[in-house]
């Protein structure tokens, strides 16, 4: 009885900073949202709220680091639970690192509207990868809350897509600033934005290979390979 009390404790304090974390990814995952629209429109108060939001994100990642620190110590986990602790650790720095990103974005958005620069059309230069980024951060957070190794294998292969995508940006606004120098500036904010969502867009790459790892054992980080899932080699006989 002593043993079951225990682990259904255990079960419960796991899942409050599972549940925390999803919190966390949630205003995140607004925050890049909020700060995209501010890129769109050049809300000011918006960008603030977002900037202002970051605070909250911080506070939420030393909390879920003590607790999860402290949840190590007092239970001794082992095995698959130790794997999920570990990888929920470092879910919860790239969720921090994802904030900073969207803090960036809101932060530039602010100075090019109040600047009024020539533009280079810098929402639509930006849009299509920022919708790609967007549906990956949510899908890779689906995938967390869920334990969806399948899913998150199936994200892994999209951060190729926006890296692709990032590319093909720069080239782009590097054409325009040789052909019209008033736009050097704007292009450059455009640019900066376009790496900070890229960024973004690795870091839910990572958030994927993390659900692998606790969900198969395996750590697939900086590999060449994917493995594929164990059913998906019968499926294909």
């Amino acid at each position: 009885m002593i043993g079951e009390h225990s682990s259904k404790q255990y079960d419960n304090e796991l899942e409050a900073i599972r549940s925390k974390v999803l919190l966390m990814g949630g205003i995140v995952e607004t925050q890049f949202l909020d700060a995209m629209t501010c890129f769109r429109i050049g809300n000011a108060e918006r960008a603030d709220r977002v900037m202002r939001e970051d605070d909250t994100v911080n506070q939420l990642e030393v909390q879920l680091d003590d607790q999860c620190s402290h949840l190590i110590v007092r239970r001794q986990p082992a095995a698959n639970d130790l794997r999920t602790i570990m990888a929920t650790i470092k879910v919860i720095t790239d969720l921090e690192r994802i904030g900073d990103e969207a803090t960036k974005i809101a932060r530039t958005a602010k100075q090019l509207h109040a600047r009024g620069a020539v533009t280079v059309n810098h929402y639509e230069m930006v849009r299509g990868i920022a919708n790609n980024t967007s549906d990956m951060l949510h899908d890779a957070l689906d995938a967390f809350a869920r334990n969806d190794g399948k899913q998150a294998l199936q994200l892994i292969a999209q951060d190729a897509v926006i890296d692709h995508e990032f590319r093909s940006i720069m080239r782009n606004l590097i054409t325009f600033m040789m052909e019209d120098p008033r736009t050097i500036s704007a292009a450059l904010d455009t640019l900066w934005v376009a790496k900070a969502i890229e960024r973004i867009g690795d870091h839910a790459k990572n958030i994927a290979e993390y659900v692998i790892y606790v969900v198969e054992g395996k750590d697939i980080r900086h590999t060449k390979t994917v493995p594929l899932p164990e059913d998906e080699p019968e499926q294909a006989k």
